[in-house]
């Protein structure tokens, strides 16, 4: 536990920024799985592919994930969308 006063500060900070990440992350596999099910049932994933383009960035632009790790998710589905 915490002693000091700048490490209970430090320990709140910590704590909102995980549940923002969490959240954001949250946000990105399902707007992913959205994709890939309409995918796999044949429907129509224009939309469904740009939302989760959008989310993808956002989520790299906030660090949540790396600029690398987005580039390839957008790269996979696209490549998932196309073939």
């Amino acid at each position: 536990m915490a002693n000091n006063n700048s490490q209970k500060k430090r320990n709140r900070q910590n704590e909102k920024r995980r549940q923002a990440n969490q959240s954001i992350m949250s946000d990105l596999k399902t707007s992913i799985k959205k994709v890939e099910t309409a995918l796999a049932a044949g429907e129509p994933t224009d939309v469904l592919y740009r939302d989760a383009q959008k989310k993808i960035d956002v989520a790299a632009e906030k660090g949540v994930i790396h600029a690398n790790a987005a580039a390839r998710n957008k790269s996979r589905l696209a490549a998932s969308i196309s073939g």
